[in-house]
């Protein structure tokens, strides 16, 4: 399976959101158990890397992911969406079987 990939409007907000950041060394994404299908997502900024963590430099920018949560985000791409005034992540994860009515909760196969 494919690794974690980043659409061009995603580099250039995550670009726009670690300007002037000091102390921070990436973008950690992962996933938290969460809501009524099993896991949300869940992203920050990252003051420094566990030697565990998957490591990857994606236009300049490091993106951080522990093993745990890697084996759910595998393959996942993250696009910028804009809607109106407002601009946010869109996570497109290859993993998801299924996912809450709202939205904010999802399920894999395992």
């Amino acid at each position: 399976m494919a690794d974690i990939s980043l659409t061009e409007r995603a580099v250039a907000y995550l670009q726009r959101s670690l300007h002037g950041k000091e102390g921070i060394v990436g973008i950690r994404l992962g996933v938290k158990p969460s809501g009524c299908s099993g896991y949300s997502y869940t992203i920050d900024f990252a003051k420094e890397r566990a030697m565990e963590d998957k490591l990857y430099e994606i236009s300049g920018i490091s993106i951080l992911i522990d093993p745990k949560s890697f084996e759910v985000l595998q393959g996942m791409e993250v696009d910028c969406v804009q809607e109106g005034l407002n601009e946010y992540l869109r996570y497109n994860n290859p993993n998801v079987k299924s996912a809450c009515g709202c939205g904010e909760s999802f399920s894999v196969e395992k």
